[in-house]
C-alpha cells in the first residue's frame, strides 16, 4: 500500500492500480485526484472537501449522512458502517466533530479505517475499537491541544503515526510539533510533506 500526503489533510492510498482519496479539500493539490477510483471525506468543511473538484470528477464519494454538502451528489455513510470503495474495505467510526469553542461546530464527522490498516479521524480524536498499523495523526486545528494528539497517538497505540491537517502552521511551528509527538510517542512517528509518499 502506497500512502501520499497531500497539503493538510488529504491523503491518497494507493494499492494494485486502486486509487482512493481521503479528504480533498479545497487547499489540497488537484493532482491528488488524478485518476481517483473513489473519495472518502470525513466532513463538510471546505478544508476536507471541495465541492467544485469532487462534482465533476465522476468517481463515488462517500461522506456522513448527516453531512451538510449542496450541490455534490454522496453516498451517506453512519458510524459503524462497512463498505468498499475502490476496492478497499472501509469501516467508518466515530460520529461528531470535535468541538472548537461553545460547543461548535456540532457537525457529523466520521473517521474511516481502511483495509484494517489506515485510520483517517478527520477533525476528530475518536479512538477505533481495533487495533491500527498506521494512524493519520491530527497536528493542529482550532479544536486540538498538542497534549490531546500526543496522547491520542499513544491511546492508538499503531506501529506508525503520520502527521495531518497541518496547513495553518509554518515551518517553525511544524518543527516544535513534529519534535514534540516523536520524542513523545513510541509509534514510529514521522512527518511526511505535502506530495511525499512511503
Amino acid at each position: 500500500m502506497r500512502i501520499t500526503k497531500y497539503t493538510h489533510a488529504c491523503v491518497r492510498i494507493e494499492q494494485d492500480g486502486r486509487v482512493l482519496v481521503i479528504d480533498p479539500g479545497t487547499w489540497s493539490e488537484p493532482a491528488a485526484l488524478a485518476g481517483a477510483d473513489a473519495v472518502l471525506v470525513t466532513h463538510e468543511h471546505v478544508d476536507h472537501v471541495d465541492v467544485l473538484r469532487l462534482a465533476g470528477l465522476g468517481v463515488p464519494v462517500h461522506a456522513p449522512a448527516d453531512a451538510d454538502i449542496p450541490r455534490l451528489d454522496v453516498i451517506g455513510v453512519s458510524a459503524g458502517t462497512e463498505f468498499t470503495a475502490a476496492g478497499f474495505r472501509i469501516r467508518a467510526v466515530g460520529g461528531r466533530h470535535a468541538s472548537i469553542y461553545g460547543g461548535l461546530p456540532d457537525c457529523a464527522n466520521l473517521g474511516y479505517v481502511v483495509d484494517d490498516a489506515v485510520y483517517h479521524p478527520g477533525d476528530s480524536l475518536h479512538l477505533p475499537e481495533q487495533e491500527i498499523e498506521t494512524l493519520l495523526v491530527p497536528v493542529q486545528g482550532a479544536w486540538l491541544k498538542m497534549v490531546e494528539a500526543i496522547d491520542f497517538v499513544k491511546a492508538v497505540g499503531p506501529r506508525r503515526a503520520f502527521g495531518i491537517h497541518d496547513a495553518q502552521i509554518n515551518d517553525r511551528g511544524l518543527s516544535s510539533v513534529n519534535g514534540w509527538l516523536d520524542e513523545e510517542t513510541s509509534h514510529g512517528y514521522r512527518y511526511l510533506r505535502p506530495g511525499e509518499s512511503l
